[in-house]
């Protein structure tokens, strides 16, 4: 039986590059060390580093001005992070259009009862369950401010943000973590760019901060592990980095350029969404909860029948037929296709091939 990952993180990863790993493991460029032993203070580890923020500054097109930090922690960590170091003494916005971006607001709330800075909602969909992506003026923004803060995907809940909004010249801060290298952005929009690693980039345990220089404070923070400016001098290496999480990430990078790059990989992507969202709209036994295409991701899928446990059902049964982890998360339920970088359109095929099935014998 083919087995298909669905899973919304740690996810599917290219067999190329499991393969290249698995050949590696034992024996790292005949170093007689497997890549997991290497010192992250040697040369063989200093190329790897290397080598992968050269190749991931070449498939985003990040300028020289923009540093590049592989850190620990996942995205949540950034939530403190992020207005620990741009947002001492002034405001920073937040736009609200699912459980993630609830998470980054309430913990700069958190800061913000011991330090001087300011959080402000900007804009939410609460109102609407998180079914559409947050509006907001840009007359509404402070051009003082540290930051607007904006989660590109919303792997939950599964909305996208395509086009950036004006912010009245207020650096913008992106949470990728759900669709970085699977849709092309312009680097030179944002001020700064976290990403957890296990869906697009690599396995858990690596986070990619992407930051512009001018943005970094002067200004010594409270923890050295949270400080940018001390890792970026460091690079990377202040501590022991995720040594191995960093070297799967540069084969991972590797893998997309060999495939055309990020354009190509999202023209890939989106003709594995249209798909499954095609179907979706074509039937009224499933329903998906965007109604605007514009908004939908293509990432991460999430649809429901109209009943509950049809929909346990459901996910039992493609487990069963090597559908694996298509339960949606616990906050909405449902059933929820993870589809990003590395997985494969016949694995869409087979869902879609299920579903008309199901929704036949139901």
């Amino acid at each position: 039986m083919m087995i298909y990952n669905f899973a919304a993180g740690p996810a599917v990863l290219p067999q190329e590059v499991l393969r290249k790993a698995q050949k590696e493991f034992l024996n790292y460029a005949n170093s007689g060390m497997s890549v997991m032993e290497l010192t992250h203070r040697g040369k063989l580890f200093s190329e790897i580093i290397t080598h992968a923020e050269e190749t991931l500054r070449e498939l985003m097109n990040i300028p020289d001005h923009y540093k590049i930090l592989f850190l620990q922690g996942g995205a949540s960590t950034q939530f403190t992070m992020v207005p620990l170091n741009l947002a001492l003494e002034k405001k920073a916005y937040y736009t609200i259009s699912g459980l993630f971006g609830q998470k980054a607001y309430e913990e700069a709330v958190k800061l913000s009862k011991k330090l001087d800075l300011e959080p402000i909602i900007l804009s939410e969909s609460k109102g609407d369950h998180f079914t559409k992506i947050a509006q907001f003026d840009k007359c509404q923004v402070d051009p003082e401010a540290a930051y607007v803060h904006l989660t590109m995907n919303n792997t939950i809940e599964g909305s996208s943000i395509y086009e950036l909004p004006e912010t009245n010249g207020v650096p913008i801060v992106g949470d990728m973590s759900s669709n970085i290298l699977a849709v092309k952005y312009d680097i030179n929009k944002f001020g700064l760019v976290y990403a957890g690693a296990q869906k697009n980039i690599g396995p858990a345990g690596v986070t990619i901060v992407i930051v512009r220089e001018d943005l970094l404070p002067h200004q010594e923070m409270l923890s050295s592990m949270l400080d940018y400016q001390l890792l970026i001098k460091n690079h990377s290496l202040y501590n022991t980095p995720p040594t191995f999480g960093i070297y799967m990430a540069g084969l991972v990078f590797d893998w997309v350029k060999s495939l055309g790059g990020v354009d190509e990989m999202e023209k890939l992507n989106r003709e594995k969404a249209v798909l499954l969202y095609d179907y979706l709209d074509s039937t009224t036994f499933y329903q998906t909860p965007i109604k605007n295409k514009a908004e939908r991701s293509i990432c991460n899928i999430p649809f429901t029948t109209s009943d509950e446990s049809l929909d346990q059902l459901f996910v039992k049964q493609a487990d069963e037929s090597g559908l694996k982890n298509l339960k949606g998360h616990r906050s909405v339920g449902g059933m929820r296709a993870s589809i990003y970088n590395a997985f494969p359109r016949d694995g869409v095929v087979e869902l879609v091939r299920f579903m008309k099935k199901f929704e036949k014998e139901h």
